[in-house]
């Protein structure tokens, strides 16, 4: 049995972190070709700009695994009708919030960029960047959203397909852009919307072939489907902001300590760390729909064999990956066109981040498991209490140890904080599923 789980959970958790790890080099396809062709403060304006981009991405996330989270339980339950009205649900979401994001952005573009600490020369940079973004954002919402319904469905290597195709269009269109027409930061924003919009379209074929596209929903449970989508929603919807909420915090307050190099060199740390935390999703959001499913049949047995796997592999990844950058450490800085000034303070902060890489494996993998299995409200906890640690430790150490330096410590210190407490809310969890389901706690079925 054992043996069959391991066999089912990787066949599902490495397209999907293929996906994600993609997803996070989007940014760095961007950061790389525009740094190269502008140098610091081209790389500065993609970094200080992303959040937004991000952010956009991130709604499409949250609302499509949410819809993807509840498909699974209720098909899981033999409930297949009230399964397809939640990815009807999902799919009027992605339009509606796409269309309200759009107009947002595009009226709240230059305060937004101002806040995240944008100006001069770099505002006028992220400001060309952003409002290209915005107008491809139904593509970008429906590009993430449809991605977890399809894993939802057992079609985990047509999502990596999709992700692919999408970021090898971004890279050919990055170099002709950039590098060939010389169009800047406009042309990597350009490149960017249109690599998403070809993961939409295959996902689309996809779902639409398989006859899992639908917007039939009955009027009268449309409000009900929306907000359970949306409250599930929020956590993974979180769980995808959160490097870009603790850059926007980091980039504030590195930009009143350390400036525009400080801002440069945490933007190639952040690219690359960012990769690593992502994978960690990428397993978490694999073993979702087997959590889900498991949940759903009430094989908590076997659900908890999942997340023991989601676990181990978790951890190894994080230890291969903090290898892979401490090794690399001399020349990240490089890789994105960054001055030599630049290039040498990568190399000597990467270290303090990579400290937090394997507690940032934890928290991921719990909180997935929280919401995969409908706890939202201490998925909730685990995917917010980060950024909020990470505020209140760089109001307090900074000015009274140390500056820049204790910017940087702050954010190992609020990742530690938010794993031992996954930890502790995983252990209740565990010691309450085990009161509520005794004999079910055991049971081993074809989930």
């Amino acid at each position: 049995m054992q043996m069959r789980n391991t066999k089912t959970f990787f066949q599902y958790v490495f397209p999907s972190i293929l996906s994600f790890a993609l997803s996070g080099v989007y940014a760095i396809v961007d950061g790389f070709f525009v740094g190269n062709s502008l140098g610091d403060v081209g790389l500065s304006a993609v970094n200080i700009a992303y959040p937004i981009v991000a952010f956009i991405q991130a709604v499409g996330t949250g609302i499509g695994m949410g819809g993807a989270i509840y498909f699974s339980i209720k098909n899981a339950e033999r409930r297949e009708a009230e399964a397809r009205m939640y990815t009807a649900g999902a799919n009027w979401l992605m339009i509606v919030f796409s269309v309200i994001l759009t107009i947002l952005i595009l009226c709240c573009c230059n305060p937004l960029l101002r806040l995240l600490g944008a100006s001069g020369a770099m505002l006028s940079l992220a400001e060309e960047y952003i409002v290209i973004v915005t107008f491809g954002t139904i593509l970008q919402i429906f590009g993430t959203g449809l991605v977890p319904l399809i894993r939802n469905l057992g079609g985990s290597v047509y999502a990596m397909a999709a992700m692919i195709a999408g970021f090898v269009t971004n890279i050919i269109l990055d170099y002709l852009f950039v590098w060939v027409w010389e169009q800047g930061v406009a042309g990597a924003a350009i490149a960017t919307v249109i690599g998403q919009g070809v993961t939409m379209l295959i996902a689309l074929a996809y779902l639409i072939q398989k006859k899992q596209f639908t917007l039939a929903i009955p009027f009268s449970k449309t409000r009900a489907v929306s907000a359970a989508v949306l409250k599930l929603g929020i956590a993974p919807f979180g769980l995808a902001m959160s490097p870009n909420l603790s850059s926007i915090i980091i980039n504030r307050f590195s930009a009143s300590y350390g400036g525009e190099p400080a801002i440069a060199a945490y933007a190639c740390i952040a690219y690359m760390i960012c990769i690593i935390y992502l994978i960690f999703q990428g397993v978490g959001d694999g073993s979702q729909p087997l959590i889900s499913r498991c949940y759903g049949e009430q094989d908590f047995a076997r659900m908890r064999s999942f997340r023991r796997l989601a676990y181990g592999f978790a951890m190894l990844l994080a230890v291969i990956g903090c290898i892979l950058l401490y090794v690399t450490r001399d020349s990240l800085g490089l890789l994105f066109g960054a001055s030599q000034e630049v290039n040498i303070e990568v190399a000597e902060i990467i270290p303090i981040f990579l400290v937090s890489v394997p507690f940032v494996a934890i928290t991921r993998v719990t909180t997935a498991s929280f919401y995969a299995s409908e706890k939202s409200a201490l998925s909730y906890v685990l995917t917010f209490v980060e950024p909020v640690l990470m505020l209140v430790l760089m109001l307090l150490l900074p000015p009274l140890l140390g500056g820049q330096v204790m910017i940087w410590r702050s954010t190992v210190f609020a990742r530690i904080l938010s794993a031992v407490l996954a930890l502790a809310l995983k252990s209740y969890v565990d010691r309450h599923d085990r009161l509520l389901h005794p004999s079910r706690g055991q049971t081993v079925s074809a989930c």
